[in-house]
């Protein structure tokens, strides 16, 4: 099925309204020691899940929360059941930026509240949002249609030699590791997992035209944004006492451009999950990943 432009929203449109359908979602800093691990498959303390649609599972069944499109097939879900968590505070929302883990997301309180001196695990999926990935993709959708044979997006955010999207990135840096030293404030002896993005489109830079109507050239670039976006996370968590979980890794071979059952990424809103999204399976996968990494 062809993408329409109106689906593309990698990290959630914001907190949707109740009853409707979900056709929408997607630095320096001070270097903090990080805490013990937790022990993957024992009794742990209480679990807080923070972050934006790629950790609430939007569109995934069954929904639980549609204002933040929230699915009880989530990581954060599968997570505490693997660890054995006391408590489980999941506040993960659809739309969610790094300002909305301290500040209130409209009527919803800070992501942050969730988390205690007593928490003992910590994951955040945060920075997409950011960007202005969905405005960015929709974007290029437009632009496929002047040159599909191209990179008329990738042209058209490096006008005068600039790198818009990369500064974009650059700019999330800081807020991100003031989000990790928030969280370490209130939960000092937490372990902190910073969760990364996973392949929405093929590593190899090939492209799929017929299922994600993006510029040829384009799927190349969309990559190297994602890969750079990882790059800056996975640096914010080493400074500041948190694990960064690779989601990218684990899920080349599976993304947007791959067939149903192969696929981690939805290309479209499906009964699997929302419009480039990850389905049930990413989240299986980043589950057992951090559980790993809890373990190590």
């Amino acid at each position: 099925m062809t993408l329409r432009p109106a689906l593309l929203h990698p990290f959630g449109a914001g907190p949707l309204p109740r009853g409707r359908t979900l056709l929408v979602a997607c630095c320096a800093g001070l270097a903090l020691s990080a805490a013990a691990p937790a022990s993957a498959g024992a009794n742990t303390g209480p679990y807080a899940a923070l972050g934006d649609s790629f950790s609430s599972g939007l569109g995934i069944p069954a929904q639980t929360d549609t204002t933040c499109g929230r699915s009880d097939h989530n990581y954060p879900t599968l997570l505490a059941a693997a660890i054995g968590a006391a408590a489980v505070s999941d506040v993960t929302c659809a739309g969610a930026t790094t300002q909305h883990v301290t500040g209130a997301q409209g009527d919803i309180s800070p992501q942050i509240d969730a988390v205690h001196a007593d928490t003992a695990v910590v994951t955040l999926g945060i920075g997409g949002n950011d960007l202005d990935l969905a405005g960015t993709i929709e974007r290029c959708v437009l632009l496929a249609y002047l040159s599909p044979n191209g990179a008329p997006c990738k042209t058209s955010y490096s006008l005068g030699g600039t790198d818009e999207i990369g500064s974009r990135i650059n700019a999330t840096a800081p807020k991100v590791a003031a989000d990790l030293q928030a969280i370490r404030a209130k939960a000092p002896q937490a372990r902190i997992l910073l969760v990364g993005y996973p392949a929405l489109v093929p590593d190899d830079g090939s492209a799929c035209r017929s299922t994600v109507p993006l510029a040829a050239g384009d799927f190349p670039w969309l990559r190297d944004k994602t890969r750079q976006l990882n790059s800056v996370l996975a640096r914010q968590a080493a400074a500041n006492g948190a694990t960064f979980v690779d989601t990218y890794t684990p899920s080349v071979g599976h993304d947007a451009c791959k067939p149903a059952g192969v696929r981690w990424i939805e290309p479209t809103d499906t009964a699997a999950a929302a419009g480039f999204h990850p389905n049930a399976a990413a989240h299986r996968s980043t589950a057992a990943k951090i559980t790993a990494l809890l373990g190590s």
